[in-house]
């Protein structure tokens, strides 16, 4: 079983940047895929972007051209780059996981909150 471990939120300004990071206790070099969701308050959590186990990414409309999300297999580690934050960006911040037979791993989540 995956555990995972997010990691760099916290509060920010409008137009400013974080990185989040994601650490799996176990090798995840060989098919699993990663992704980040958020849920904000009173909200559905939803997906902000995900990666393939060979590199192909996928986001949301919302985050297109401001996040970037990555991997490091060597390191067991996934990131999310957000740049030019929004008041709208402000959620918890989950990353999942999935491994080769469907099974979903989630970490705790972190706290992105974008205000001045």
């Amino acid at each position: 079983q995956v555990q995972l471990v997010e990691s760099g939120g916290g509060l920010v300004q409008p137009g400013g940047s974080l990185r989040l990071s994601c650490a799996a206790s176990t090798s995840i070099s060989s098919g699993y895929g990663m992704g980040w969701y958020r849920q904000a308050p009173g909200k559905q959590r939803e997906l902000v972007a995900s990666i393939t186990s060979l590199g192909f990414t996928h986001y949301a409309d919302s985050v297109k051209g401001r996040f970037t999300i990555s991997r490091d297999n060597a390191k067991k580690q996934g990131y999310l780059q957000m740049n030019s934050l929004k008041s709208e960006d402000t959620a918890v911040y989950y990353c999942k996981g999935w491994d080769p037979y469907g099974v979903d791993y989630w970490g705790q989540g972190t706290q992105v909150t974008v205000s001045s």
